[in-house]
């Protein structure tokens, strides 16, 4: 394999691992088993989460970390389960250690399978907030002898703080250097003599 090979192999490899993670962080099958933005309501039983700030982070996902505080924020669930479409699910985001409720929906059947948390001024103060997601019993259930037992998850996240670069963002930069750096290589002699020469001590 000659050079020039070589280094159009770096770049699909790397743009091979861009469309990767381009899959895991929109919950793709890929990446379900290490996916850390997700509710387990009941075991082998999942609900998705994915945070959005669009105002201020309009291309961004966010799980654990969302960098601004008093901007849009919208929380999105969506049912990896069909079951849950039938149940009533109860939403509520509080402020920790103190606990205080910031934001609360009341249970209620989300027969689309997919729920939209829109807080229009998003957090006020940075800090550790927990998102509590409950199965509720349904009245009609427990008159038809249903045993459903109320039952509470959370997930933490932290505000505040400012972006961070992503997985997705660092290879994304990634590729793009390596992608200039191939042009250049094409473009300029010099800095083809000069990787020549590197290849060459390398291999030697």
């Amino acid at each position: 394999m000659n050079k020039v090979q070589l280094i159009r192999k770096g770049c699909l490899t790397l743009a091979g691992l861009l469309f990767s993670a381009s899959i895991w962080a929109h919950g793709g099958a890929a990446g379900t088993d290490t996916d850390q933005c997700k509710f387990e309501l009941e075991p082998t039983h999942w609900i998705h989460y994915t945070a959005y700030q669009p105002s201020a982070y309009p291309a961004e996902e966010f799980c654990g970390n969302l960098p601004g505080t008093n901007t849009l924020t919208q929380l999105v669930f969506d049912y990896q389960d069909m079951k849950y479409r039938n149940m009533l699910v109860e939403f509520e985001v509080t402020k920790e250690p103190e606990g205080k409720q910031v934001f609360f929906l009341a249970s209620a059947k989300h027969k689309k399978g997919s729920v939209n948390l829109e807080l229009p001024n998003g957090v006020a103060e940075p800090g550790q907030y927990l998102i509590h997601i409950t199965l509720v019993p349904d009245p009609a259930d427990k008159e038809a002898g249903s045993s459903t037992q109320r039952l509470d998850v959370h997930m933490g996240f932290k505000a505040g703080g400012g972006p961070s670069v992503s997985k997705n963002n660092l290879l994304l930069y990634a590729f793009f250097a390596f992608a200039g750096l191939y042009v250049l290589y094409l473009s300029s002699a010099g800095f083809k003599r000069q990787i020549d020469g590197i290849i060459g001590k390398i291999k030697a």
